[in-house]
């Protein structure tokens, strides 16, 4: 069985037992968090297909970390101004396993 879930403005495809890199949410590693926003849930030709979220469906997970991800450099140059600039970005990210999913 697997949902479609939607945090942090972006969706995931997660099945049971996944690790997945979702945008910080607030927790301590070890605690148990509900996703309730599920788009569609099931399998196979048994989908159903939430208008926008399917009633009742539920996530629950556990958080395994609290993280940074890789640095991202920024950089901006106008030719024949003499302006560069250089800048770096690490964006925060929960790590998180999917325990079980509820219909």
């Amino acid at each position: 069985m697997y949902a479609v879930i939607k945090t942090g403005g972006k969706q995931y495809r997660v099945t049971e037992g996944d690790v997945v890199n979702i945008e910080k949410l607030v927790g301590e590693p070890g605690s148990k968090i509900e996703l309730s926003e599920v788009l569609a849930v099931g399998e196979g030709e048994g989908i159903k297909i939430g208008t926008p979220v399917v009633e009742g469906a539920r996530v629950v997970a556990e958080i395994l970390a609290q993280d940074k991800g890789k640095k991202v450099i920024i950089y901006k140059k106008k030719r024949r101004k003499g302006y560069d600039k250089r800048q770096g970005h690490r964006q925060f990210f929960t790590s998180i396993k999917i325990q079980e999913i509820k219909a």
